[in-house]
């Protein structure tokens, strides 16, 4: 069996307040294109369609047009997830009428969950679609106190999959979660992707899925396997910060054969506009008459002087600009790229524990105990879970 390993569209994403649906739109019709020629027996999305739990008019319209295309215009087969960008409810509506015609989107975690079967001449593949579901919801879904953090979480989902598991048949794993090899922290992610949990307990361990013959998982935004090469990433299609900068987008192309190895391909998009980095000498960008680039640009210009009207200069030539600053013609190129790497990062950013503890530490002159650290990260995930957005 053949098919595409795609995630973490994103669409209506708003990067550095530039709405990226045109390029969106750009680099996910190559995927159309792909499809169409190639013809996969299926199409995988491996959760984060949006960008958040109501998306804009256009982000909607545009899914609508990417799904009419691939499953009503190709014919292929559309096996989806919802992420913790989206909205379980709204995503997955409507879906049950569409299952006969191939498109199969999956939002709210269910108790007991069938696999998608599809089939080639080999015979069966299971497709097992594992939304994104924080540990409150599978803990108050599966009945068990005991779950308390996402590892916990996903051995209960795979546990139970497990239990039903067909021999003989081929199986494929399709979730969203942060996955790394002994549920470790690690630092393969990017400032575009939120974290799945505050106190940093959202690591889920790599050793689940060993059963599976190939797991097509989302969240991270780079590209990559995780310990054994059937555990993947496919990595979102586009640049979401300039912190991907040297990340390879594309998506990969899966062979799953008959006795249940795999082959994998990944295939590359071409993006409307690139997202780079620019460090140059404010006289050479002012200088550069005539040309023109409209990639997003992150631009540091250097002088030991001041500069008038900074976002206008780089403007001149990066009319794309994103982020503009200005440091010492004398700054270590290394203290530059580390500056811009964090350009646009906030306080609204940074964990919201740590945030409270570090409050909480000001004010009442006392460290924040790991019980009352606990019991905040607790309500804070209840509270945004109500609120309909993602921790």
């Amino acid at each position: 069996m053949r098919f595409i390993h795609t995630a973490d569209w994103h669409l209506g994403k708003l990067v550095q307040g530039v709405y990226m649906t045109e390029d969106q739109r750009f680099v996910l019709r190559q995927l159309v294109d792909a499809v169409e020629r190639e013809r996969p027996d299926a199409v995988v999305v491996a959760g984060d369609l949006y960008d958040r739990a109501v998306p804009p008019t256009e982000a909607v319209e545009l899914l609508d047009e990417l799904l009419a295309e691939l499953v009503l215009r190709i014919g292929v087969p559309v096996l989806a997830i919802s992420g913790n960008h989206d909205s379980p409810d709204r995503l997955g509506f409507g879906t049950r009428i569409m299952e006969a015609r191939g498109l199969h989107l999956v939002g709210q975690l269910p108790a007991e969950s069938k696999p998608v079967v599809l089939k080639d001449g080999d015979g069966e593949v299971h497709f097992h679609l594992v939304p994104y579901a924080d540990p409150a919801q599978v803990r108050f879904a599966y009945g068990d106190e005991t779950i308390r953090t996402h590892d916990d979480a996903m051995k209960a989902i795979v546990g139970r999959i497990g239990e039903r598991m067909v021999a003989g048949a081929r199986h494929v794993f399709v979730g969203h979660a942060f996955v790394t090899p002994g549920a470790a922290p690690q630092e393969n992610t990017s400032q575009s992707e939120r974290p799945l949990a505050v106190g940093g307990a959202e690591h889920v361990h790599a050793e689940y899925f060993k059963a599976f013959h190939y797991t097509a998982l989302g969240h991270l935004h780079q590209a990559h396997h995780v310990g054994d090469e059937r555990v993947r990433y496919s990595g979102s299609p586009l640049k979401y910060s300039i912190s991907e900068e040297h990340h390879r987008k594309g998506y990969y192309i899966v062979e799953l054969a008959g006795d249940g190895t795999v082959a994998m391909e990944q295939r590359s998009f071409a993006p409307l506009r690139d997202m780079r980095r620019i460090v140059a000498p404010v006289e050479e960008i002012v200088a550069a008459t005539g040309f023109i680039s409209e990639d997003y640009a992150f631009v540091t210009l250097l002088s030991d002087h001041p500069v008038l009207f900074p976002m206008e200069k780089a403007r001149a030539v990066y009319p794309n600009a994103m982020h503009v600053e200005v440091k010492p013609a004398t700054v270590a190129e290394g203290a530059v790229e580390d500056g811009a790497d964090h350009a646009g990062v906030s306080r609204r950013e940074a964990d919201p524990v740590s945030l409270f503890a570090a409050f909480y530490e000001e004010v009442k002159g006392q460290p924040l105990t790991e019980d009352k650290r606990r019991l905040f990260a607790e309500t804070y995930a209840e509270v945004v879970r109500e609120e309909g957005g993602a921790v």
